[in-house]
């Protein structure tokens, strides 16, 4: 599944036509979770991943968290500590928004019903939280524990990319070499061996031959190619086109399986955390149900009808796909227990480490494996170039 960032055209009574940004992993979602805020949807179109980024940069809601957590924890009231973050940041965005969330509370609406109002920068997840914690009183506690469930995806994301960091400089280099020698390198060698008589190997041809056009056409060939790597970059901003690729990488029996349990992950916890707020789970359910793939918010929405009907949570995960065997029982001492938002985190940090181990092992094969690949390549390519001067050497002799 790819999350994109939706701009939404929508209307509410009293405040006109409002624009909202929405994540979401498709046209439709967006639209309806749009709708579940109240408002009336118009239209949906997704914002350039530049855009996103942009956005991102001016609002981090987990640095407004830990900041007015730490306020809070100064013995400053809500109003003060919030005034004292828009006061910091008044030129910016985040101060904008903060000064918006303010003037809501002068007008004597709760917290959470201030934050609802600015979606773009505060998701549902973050407002229920909020809300959760006005009825108990510990928004200190409910900060933390988004803070922490906020961070802990940033550890499993962080761990995947910096597994592929190598990997990715090493497939860029071997091809930069790789292009070096095609682009420069043979051309120049291809011409000494042009009108030679000497019984070449098959490949050694094709290489000169290679050379030979390339000499001759190399402005248009790097122009088809600039044309090629533009093209295709189109074709990955296009949402339709990081769909199918999504889906074909489920496909694959190795990464389809883990990337069920990193959604499965991300469920978990989430519901983990928003149970411990004191929503109902079938409440949770839907709202945690946002970050599961297409393919497994249908076995979710089965799974939410039959806890409805009273089956318990375990089982109705068991039923419909949403669990392994190890979770399950887990599950079952939750409920048995009844310390089920404890478990439900304890499953998807079981699901974390799962995932972190296979990126570790991937990253170490792989790595050996994609330098003896670019190794032959390079080595290839110069032991062909070197073939033609072995068979003049021989035919000399």
């Amino acid at each position: 599944m790819t999350i994109v960032l939706f701009e939404v055209r929508a209307a509410q009574p009293g405040a006109g036509v409002v624009k909202l940004e929405i994540e979401a992993d498709s046209v439709d979602a967006a639209l309806t979770s749009v709708r579940a805020r109240g408002y009336a949807a118009l239209a949906a179109a997704p914002v350039s991943v530049a855009r996103k980024v942009r956005r991102r940069g001016r609002f981090s809601l987990v640095l407004f968290s830990q900041e007015l957590l730490a306020l809070l924890s100064a013995g400053l009231s809500l109003i003060e500590g919030l005034e004292t973050l828009a006061e910091k940041g008044h030129a910016s965005e985040a101060g904008r928004v903060l000064q918006r969330v303010l003037e809501c509370l002068y007008q004597g609406m709760p917290f959470s019903e201030a934050l609802e109002r600015q979606p773009q920068a505060f998701p549902a997840l973050f407002v229920a939280t909020v809300r959760a914690s006005e009825k108990t009183g510990d928004l200190d506690e409910a900060l933390s524990r988004y803070v922490a469930y906020e961070t802990q995806f940033d550890v499993v994301r962080k761990k995947v990319i910096a597994a592929s960091v190598y990997p990715v400089l090493l497939i860029a280099f071997g091809g930069l070499v790789v292009l070096f020698l095609l682009s420069y390198v043979v051309p120049r060698f291809s011409l000494a061996f042009a009108e030679s008589t000497v019984e070449l190997p098959f490949a050694s041809r094709l290489l000169i031959k290679w050379g030979t056009f390339f000499s001759a056409h190399g402005g248009e060939v790097l122009i088809g190619a600039g044309v090629i790597v533009a093209a295709a970059v189109w074709l990955l901003t296009r949402l339709e086109t990081r769909q199918r690729l999504a889906r074909m990488l489920w496909r694959l029996p190795a990464f389809g399986e883990r990337m069920r349990l990193y959604h499965l992950a991300r469920f978990y916890r989430t519901l983990g955390m928003i149970q411990r707020g004191g929503i109902p789970l079938v409440t949770a359910l839907g709202m945690a149900g946002g970050l599961l793939s297409a393919g497994l918010k249908g076995s979710l929405e089965r799974a939410r009808l039959a806890v409805e009907q009273g089956l318990p949570l375990s089982r109705a995960f068991g039923e419909n796909g949403l669990t392994t065997p190890v979770a399950v029982r887990m599950l079952r001492v939750g409920e048995r227990s009844g310390r089920m938002a404890e478990m439900l985190e304890r499953i998807g940090s079981f699901y974390d480490e799962e995932i972190t181990r296979w990126v570790d092992i991937t990253s170490r094969l792989l790595e050996p494996l994609i330098m003896v690949v670019i190794g032959i390549v390079i080595g290839g390519v110069v032991l062909l170039m070197y073939m033609p001067i072995f068979e003049l050497a021989a035919s000399v002799q």
